[in-house]
């Protein structure tokens, strides 16, 4: 009789675990990449197209440095992070700097993503990015 409550417990106790934000769960997240590619100056719009076979980089929560999951564009330039939890997420891909003010001349660009639900399907806003 003992051993029936422990197993009831520990039951409850494994299921009442609030998880972070990271892989396991059932929500996703995806998103678009544009490239939209300029002359040197950044003054004439050359072309605009699917960023296809571009990496996007996911951060589970804030503090976690470095990335923790990449994934590359589909030929559409779509892409899925799935098997996530509810939490805080940072999706980032690199881009040419149009400012001029990063001495490498790539920069990040960056959104940060809530899932609250479960079963959450969010949908990023399109990253555009410079070529």
């Amino acid at each position: 009789m003992k051993n029936y409550y422990l197993v009831i417990f520990l039951t409850v106790l494994l299921y009442s675990c609030k998880k972070e934000a990271g892989e396991g769960g059932n929500a996703s997240i995806q998103g678009h990449v544009t490239v939209k590619d300029y002359n040197n100056d950044f003054s004439i719009l050359i072309s605009e197209y699917a960023g296809y076979d571009r990496y996007v980089y996911i951060k589970y929560g804030g503090d976690s440095e470095g990335f923790d999951k990449r994934i590359k564009t589909d030929y559409n330039g779509d892409f899925i992070f799935e098997f996530l939890y509810p939490g805080t997420y940072e999706l980032y891909v690199y881009s040419k700097d149009s400012t001029f003010s990063s001495p490498s001349g790539i920069v990040a660009m960056t959104q940060t993503i809530n899932i609250d639900g479960r079963k959450e399907e969010v949908v990023a806003d399109d990253f555009n990015i410079f070529e």
